[in-house]
């Protein structure tokens, strides 16, 4: 079997240009699972993300997802699209927050291409993507820029 084969034949770096916008294919609703997981995994203590009965008289009404979930889960949502054929993440920056999700909202992703750069590798590239988290109620939730490192098709694809 070959290895490109296992990923999407769209997603290499010369797939990329400045400008391009995707709408990724699915959603992910936010459960207590990951939320309050994570939110305890990384020992955060902000009763806000796993204390029910504290946020049932807060303007809330419910529980706040942790940002780093949110954010993280519009990243898997990009990464089909975006990041399939990455080799490396080279960084996470501009994370900006705009409205809570709560348990049971539902997040949907958005990727703005904003540019395509030369790397010091001839087999890949650099890509700087905006990936926009809307909520079902196309409220935006968590805005966040990545670099990766992305195969080239002229590269990769034959292997």
């Amino acid at each position: 079997m070959k290895v490109s084969s296992l990923t999407g034949s769209d997603n290499y770096f010369e797939s990329f240009e400045a400008g391009q916008v995707m709408r990724h294919a699915r959603g992910k609703t936010v459960t207590p699972l990951e939320n309050v997981l994570i939110t305890n995994m990384v020992m955060n203590t902000a009763q806000a993300h796993f204390n029910s009965h504290a946020m049932e008289t807060s303007p809330f009404k419910g529980i706040v997802s942790y940002g780093g979930v949110n954010f993280s889960l519009v990243l898997g949502l990009a990464c089909q699209d975006c990041c399939e054929n990455a080799i490396a993440e080279l960084g996470l920056d501009k994370v900006r927050f705009r409205v809570p999700a709560l348990h049971g909202d539902t997040l949907y992703a958005f990727t703005e291409v904003l540019a395509t750069t030369e790397s010091e590798r001839e087999d890949a590239g650099i890509v700087t993507f905006r990936h926009f988290g809307y909520n079902q109620r196309d409220e935006l939730v968590v805005q966040v820029d990545r670099r990766a490192l992305i195969k080239r098709r002229s590269h990769w694809a034959i292997r």
